[in-house]
């Protein structure tokens, strides 16, 4: 006889619930979350009980991160039975109170980059997991649900340990990255052909990562290998920034009822939400649920709702190959050699009207790409480029390695972002005296987004971006932070960035003073598709005396424009223009670029404008270059 979970499964979708670890943080939970379960359990409990109360089916115990190994960083290393019984119980006291017959997911977390750097053994990973899950069916766990694993080998492992311990069903869920991939590189087809194979999981699919969009393409991709294997898909609530030191996820619980119905369609069997994801979507993806197998209006997954969009929005290839560079960066005196004559600086101090146009470095080893589009841009009229530090906390070549390049070979000054994620204090101050000696001269300081669980790194974040600002007009005084002598002072340009449609305003605002306070030359914003929107910010902003640059991000489609509006935290884009990029079908490109040659001149009114900073989608280049030239015929 079939497990009752299994049976389910073959009967109906199960709505599973959404985030623990984020949403117990967001709630003033400060410790890691497993811990929880001991140190304050009724919270735990709470949100447990929230989740089966809008409707879950499926609730995961509080122990990601909860073996031997995970808790010993914590101190508790000698309390993997205690957690994780604790948390079981916790989860079934929930589903007593609410009266439900959902299923109870016992959580187990990867060891990912510990695994894949050999800090922790195969073996010893396999009895950390062995040891966990068997304290979470003593618990008293229906399932065993493999979340968030980065790679194939890893949940191989993991596998084996579970099937060593008991026979409950297993979901087996993987993390993806932006390029429909695991972080290990393999595809979804892949995934699903060897976890649905003998001895496999029961139940495959994707959790983290990445949010709605792309997960259904995954889904897709998944559905198309014609596996056997039932499907879970458990997004996160889109791509996080981070606001106040707290990640704030962008899509809406109506964006994910839409993403339920459309997974629903692909013939989902589990269906449910990743970090950001809370209650308020779970419970509208019930609502959405229930009215398609009613028949009702809420049931319709014709395209109607909120238009679900693509993938990525940032564009650039994997390439191959680099080429030659041998010619000297510096000269006898300690200047840069084929440094850019004009200077942003100077034309921002003459009044001109700047244009700088951004592009992201290579997934691979050859910029001939972003070098080309630099070249292009600067043909057209573009003053700088703009060059993103592993933007989307992806890997990707560094800027300083790419703004070298492209200042020597397209002749055009680069402002490249730095971010204090992924260097301690010893390590930005060294590569911004390299950026120096090699002629990179602007810098905009950023905190960084939030890396996300795929990238198997860990954020640093020994300052800010308000204290990263402080560093560089420390390096422009001629001393380090501790004070120390560089010999003579560096000549940085130091921008900073503001969002004028940030989820918490206020705190926007006082982080934007701060960071003019601390000396920031030159202000940036994220993109703004409102006008009135960005005078109230500027206006509760009050005095500015560096020149600010508009953010622009041209709209290429309907799906563009909803992945924008719904996935990417800080951006909102008025209906009026939503539904002008929706009428405009498959002539989006040039109402995009429309609505963006209309925003760049109805702010040129605003005498605190001095240019525009551009933020091309899929390396489209030429689109940005059209724009310049517009911007330069005026």
């Amino acid at each position: 006889m079939a497990h009752p979970f299994i049976e389910a499964i073959r009967e109906r979708v199960l709505l599973a619930d959404g985030a623990t670890g984020t949403v117990l943080r967001e709630r003033g939970w400060r410790g890691p979350s497993p811990l929880a379960v001991l140190e304050d359990p009724g919270r735990v409990r709470t949100l447990h009980e929230e989740y089966l109360r809008v409707g879950a089916d499926l609730i995961l115990t509080d122990t990601f991160e909860a073996t031997r190994i995970q808790l010993a960083r914590h101190g508790y290393g000698e309390r993997v039975r205690d957690v994780n019984f604790q948390a079981a119980r916790i989860a079934r006291d929930a589903r007593e109170i609410i009266g439900t017959p959902a299923f109870i997911g016992g959580s187990v977390s990867p060891f990912g980059r510990d695994l894949a750097v050999g800090s922790v053994t195969p073996q010893a990973a396999g009895e950390a997991v062995r040891e966990q899950v068997g304290a979470l069916v003593e618990g008293g766990v229906d399932v065993i649900v493999l979340e968030t694993y980065p790679s194939l080998e890893e949940v191989r492992i993991a596998l084996e340990a579970v099937r060593a311990v008991t026979d409950l069903p297993v979901i087996a869920a993987l993390d993806f990255v932006a390029a429909l991939t695991t972080p290990a590189g393999e595809s979804p087809r892949e995934v699903a052909e060897l976890l649905a194979a003998e001895g496999g999981a029961d139940v495959v699919g994707v959790n983290c990562g990445v949010g709605p969009r792309a997960t259904l393409d995954i889904l897709q991709e998944l559905a198309a290998a014609g596996i056997e294997a039932p499907l879970c898909v458990k997004p996160n609530a889109g791509l996080p920034r981070i606001t106040g030191g707290q990640p704030l996820y962008p899509s809406s619980p109506e964006y994910f009822a839409n993403f339920a119905l459309r997974a629903k369609d692909l013939s989902a069997a589990v269906v449910g939400g990743c970090c950001g994801a809370t209650p308020e979507h779970i419970a509208a993806m019930r609502e959405a649920l229930d009215g398609a197998s009613a028949g009702g209006a809420n049931g319709a997954s014709d395209g109607g709702g909120v238009p679900l969009a693509v993938t990525d929005t940032r564009g650039g290839g994997l390439d191959t190959g680099l080429p030659p560079a041998d010619e000297p960066t510096e000269g006898a005196d300690g200047e840069p050699v084929g440094e850019p004559d004009a200077r942003l600086r100077d034309k921002l101090a003459a009044g001109a009207y700047v244009v700088s146009v951004e592009i992201d470095p290579p997934r691979g080893i050859n910029p001939r790409k972003a070098v080309e589009g630099a070249r292009l841009l600067r043909e057209a009229g573009a003053d700088a480029i703009n060059i993103g530090d592993s933007p989307m906390a992806r890997v990707r070549m560094s800027a300083l390695a790419l703004a070298v390049e492209i200042q020597r070979e397209a002749g055009i000054e680069t402002i490249i972002h730095q971010t204090t994620r992924d260097r301690n204090l010893m390590a930005l101050q060294a590569d911004l005296l390299g950026a120096h000696a090699l002629g990179v001269r602007n810098v905009i300081a950023l905190t960084g987004d939030p890396p996300p669980e795929a990238s198997q790194s860990s954020a640093v974040w020994d300052v800010d971006a308000i204290g990263f600002i402080r560093i560089l007009k420390r390096l422009n005084e001629g001393v380090d932070v501790a004070g120390n002598s560089l010999g003579r002072p560096t000549d940085f340009l130091v921008a900073c960035a503001a969002n004028p449609t940030a989820g918490d305003i206020p705190v926007e605002l006082g982080r934007v003073r701060a960071k003019l306070d601390a000396g920031a030359d030159l202000l940036m914003t994220q993109p703004v598709y409102d006008l009135a929107t960005l005078e109230e910010f500027f206006e509760r902003l009050g005095t500015v005396e560096a020149p600010v640059l508009l953010g622009i991000l041209p709209l290429m489609s309907s799906r563009h424009t909803e992945f924008i509006h719904n996935e990417l935290e800080g951006v909102i884009i008025p209906d009026a223009i939503r539904e002008r990029m929706r009428a405009a079908g498959e002539a989006g490109a040039d109402a995009g670029l429309e609505i963006a040659t209309e925003q760049i001149e109805e702010a040129r009114a605003l005498d605190w404008v001095s240019g525009v900073y551009v933020m091309p989608s899929f390396g489209r280049y030429e689109v940005a270059a059209a724009l310049v030239r517009q911007i330069r015929a005026r």
